[in-house]
């Protein structure tokens, strides 16, 4: 049974994922500014600094996800943030998602990180199932899900509406008996 309660920290070569912090917030602010950032992740809610630090602050006492944040080894700053929420206990299965920050992306920090909280999520919380949401009018990230091991499963049509225009969500996951074959490949 997973168990969202400890907040690990989780070591590649690329990055580190450790647990998310108020202090990580001044970091994270470009997140919740950059306007193509923003509109890569269909975000509709403008937050201020202020209840980001709340947000931030309270997430390492949430026992039913796990929000992390992603530090890139070579600076030590922090470049973004990886989650699983949404958990579905009856049926092993949470959501994933992922951002960075403008300037960190384009070399392979986010595939690394997904590969390392994926990873946790299957081998140390025993969940079965992990899966996203990605927009149309994003194909980098569908690109760097896919070499995480995520498939399509179907698409949500006109799930957002962005400046007027609908766009289509598809709806993307990976099984734990999958995952080994994914890494080993």
């Amino acid at each position: 049974m997973a168990d969202f309660s400890h907040k690990p920290t989780l070591t590649g070569d690329l990055v580190v994922l450790r647990p998310v912090t108020e202090a990580d917030v001044p970091a994270l602010l470009p997140l919740f500014e950059d306007p193509e950032v923003i509109r890569l992740t269909g975000g509709h809610t403008r937050f201020d600094e202020a209840a980001l630090l709340e947000w931030y602050g309270s997430r390492g006492a949430q026992d039913d996800r796990l929000d992390l944040a992603v530090v890139e080894r070579a600076t030590g700053r922090v470049v973004g943030e990886a989650v699983l929420t949404a958990w579905d206990p009856d049926n092993e299965s949470c959501a994933f998602r992922i951002a960075f920050v403008p300037d960190a992306v384009g070399r392979g920090l986010g595939t690394e990180a997904t590969r390392l909280i994926v990873g946790h999520g299957f081998e140390a919380l025993g969940l079965y199932r992990i899966w996203l949401e990605v927009y149309a009018f994003n194909p980098r990230a569908r690109r760097a899900y896919e070499k995480a091991g995520f498939r399509a499963e179907g698409v949500l049509r006109g799930a957002l509406l962005w400046e007027g225009e609908r766009v289509d969500a598809t709806v993307m996951s990976v099984l734990a008996p999958e995952w080994g074959s994914v890494q080993a490949g």
